[in-house]
């Protein structure tokens, strides 16, 4: 039986984009560790390489959706190179400005100008989307596969980086990271039979944003949760391993995490399970909020190793339920937008976790940074649980991403997709 992975590239076009995203997408995980590194290592000064990535993160939350919306309307190709070249161009006045010791605020406007990176993810899941929307197992199998490259990006994306940057020269973690921002970009544009048609607001008349739509807000609202779950792991992994004595094995164990979730999303997009995909995705939400509760026991990095892994099993198919939900409750004409806002939600998240983490441990110990992690799964499946009701009801207004039969499109994949 052919694999359903090697399926989905049967359609022409999908390779060759879905190879220019993974390029595009690997600065995601490269740029933020990559300023970290470079201004560790040319001034010492940890606090200000934090505030500096911070600061990238937020204006990445706050401008990418904005950027997504333009391409709703104008179409991937007339907006993300002006938008990457903004972004490129940035980042190298800010290594040009570390590298000479310019005045500390010149680092921040650089950083908050990056912000306009595009969100390469959404881009390529809005092309699979146009292939497959009449394919519901096809689409699930390809939002699958994605999820599984972005883990691989945030497996391999902060070794690179790190490496770069200690082994070679300071700034070129966050060089390369953005050639290939660059390169990605101007392949994926290149590619314009799979580009998804855009949706000027003269047609639909509809000036809104995406964030309107009720279901949307309680996706959204929920990975602000799941951004700061993510954020307080990073920092209580790193701070754990340093008490313990091994400070490098933190990127090891995070890799591992990841490892767990990349491995759960292979699974999943193999499986056809039957029913209601807004209940699949309340119970993925809340099995990441009870997997936080062994990392508090974790009294040695093996076991916290073990116990990140298992946690990791439920981070991908929650992602990939996600995407479907946004389907069944965003118009066609701002799908790409929608599903940046669940980046901005992550971002924003990871900021205010990570913050907030660091604080804790300051206070009481690295082990009580995972209290954060608790705290914040437990406000995600609030959310879920408070939210369900918005995500069970058909999206009204504008006809959804994919077309449905007369019920509700979310209903609908729950029965045939996943």
């Amino acid at each position: 039986m052919p694999s359903p992975y090697r399926a989905i590239f049967a359609a022409p076009g999908t390779l060759g984009f879905s190879a220019a995203g993974l390029i595009g997408r690997l600065p995601i995980s490269m740029v933020g560790v990559g300023i970290l590194t470079m201004i560790s290592e040319i001034t010492g000064r940890y606090a200000m390489a934090s505030a500096l990535t911070g600061t990238l993160a937020l204006a990445a939350a706050f401008i990418g959706p904005q950027v997504s919306r333009l391409v709703d309307q104008y179409g991937q190709g007339r907006v993300l190179r002006p938008a990457t070249l903004i972004c490129v161009a940035s980042v190298a006045v800010l290594l040009t400005a570390a590298a000479n010791g310019w005045p500390d605020w010149t680092l921040f406007v650089c950083a908050a100008v990056a912000g306009c990176v595009p969100s390469v993810g959404s881009m390529i899941r809005a092309r699979w989307t146009v292939i497959y929307r009449d394919s519901p197992r096809e689409l699930h199998t390809a939002y699958s596969f994605e999820s599984v490259v972005d883990e691989v990006c945030f497996i391999f994306g902060p070794i690179i980086a790190i490496g770069l940057s200690t082994t070679w020269f300071p700034e070129a973690g966050p060089l390369i990271a953005a050639l290939c921002l660059l390169v990605g970009v101007w392949l994926l544009t290149a590619q314009r039979s799979t580009e998804p048609e855009p949706h000027p607001r003269e047609e639909h008349g509809d000036r809104t944003s995406a964030l309107r739509s009720p279901g949307l807000q309680v996706l959204t609202a929920t990975f602000v949760a799941t951004g700061a779950i993510f954020g307080s792991i990073d920092v209580s992994t790193l701070a754990f391993a340093e008490e313990q004595g091994h400070k490098s094995w933190a990127s090891f164990i995070l890799a591992i995490w990841a490892f767990g979730s990349c491995l759960a999303g292979i699974v999943f997009g193999l499986l056809h399970l039957k029913g209601k995909s807004e209940r699949r995705w309340v119970l993925g939400v809340c099995a990441m909020a009870v997997s936080m509760i062994p990392l508090l026991l974790a009294g040695n990095l093996p076991f916290l190793a073990v116990a990140l892994f298992v946690s990791g099993l439920a981070i991908a198919p929650t992602m990939i339920t996600t995407m479907a939900l946004i389907e069944a409750h965003v118009p066609r004409a701002k799908l790409t937008e929608g599903m940046t806002w669940i980046s901005t939600g992550l971002a924003v998240g990871v900021a205010v976790g990570s913050s907030v983490t660091g604080l804790v441990i300051d206070a009481s110990g690295a082990r009580s940074g995972y209290v954060v992690s608790i705290s914040a799964g437990a406000a995600a499946a609030a959310v879920a649980f408070a939210g369900y009701r918005r995500l069970s009801k058909p999206a009204q207004g504008e006809e959804p991403a994919t077309d449905g039969d007369g019920d509700s499109r979310a209903a609908e994949q729950g029965d045939r997709v996943a």
